[in-house]
């Protein structure tokens, strides 16, 4: 990557889905492009149906593009083999989701640090890390205790310290204060925009909610799938 180039180039993104064989294609994306440089955030908003899980799910590399391109700390990675893909998401993209996704046989601690385990070399000092981020998120007296003993926000901001674990460029979330109370969701808000300026991630947020919307530096409004940026 250049000195100038933005950490993350979206390029002409397009998505067709088909039903079945023989349907009619749903164009999903129709030429997405945007540029972000790290440390930066942005919301994506529109109605149920307009590509917003889709386009986020394509910047986070879980699924593909009909065409165009993403390229992220200068690396394509659709050009990628699978188990080079699978790599580089793990140490480059965390994600966030509506549902927390923890695994209940866990500790906080073990939940956390499961993204440094899926390859044989995890990151030196990554318990360390854990302890860190989980300390941040106001969890530190927790580390023991199981999912099943924790509260809604509790799970979230584990889930929350568990993407940033591996130290990623993007910081990925779909709905992440969607299946909380008004007070835990601006709770929640609060520490996802603290710890994205800490981190200098890249940070990008699909949401419904027009008060975390307001909150962010850009916002783009999925329209008949072109981003549009208000």
């Amino acid at each position: 990557m250049t000195p100038d180039a933005p950490t993350l180039l979206v390029t002409d993104l397009r998505k067709i889905y088909r039903a079945a064989p023989g349907a009619d294609e749903v164009e999903v994306l129709r030429g997405a492009s945007f540029s972000m440089d790290k440390g930066s955030n942005l919301v994506i908003t529109g109605p149920s149906g307009s590509g917003k899980s889709t386009l986020l799910q394509i910047i986070g590399t879980l699924d593909t593009p009909t065409s165009g391109t993403v390229d992220i700390e200068g690396v394509r990675p659709f050009e990628l083999d699978d188990d080079q893909l699978a790599r580089f998401r793990n140490r480059n993209v965390g994600f966030i989701f509506q549902e927390h996704h923890l695994l209940p046989q866990y500790s906080v601690l073990e939940n956390v640090l499961i993204p440094t385990l899926a390859f044989t070399d995890p990151p030196t000092g990554s318990e360390e890390r854990a302890k860190e981020l989980l300390d941040k998120v106001g969890l530190s007296h927790r580390l023991g205790h199981r999912p099943a003993e924790l509260s809604g926000g509790e799970r979230q901001r584990v889930a929350v310290a568990r993407a940033l674990v591996n130290q990623p460029s993007l910081l990925l979330c779909d709905e992440p204060t969607g299946s909380l109370d008004p007070k835990t969701a601006t709770k929640i808000s609060d520490l996802l925009l603290d710890l994205h300026a800490v981190e200098e991630t890249i940070l990008i947020v699909v949401t419904h909610s027009m008060e975390l919307a307001a909150r962010f530096d850009r916002r783009f409004d999925l329209q008949e799938g072109v981003c549009v940026e208000i």
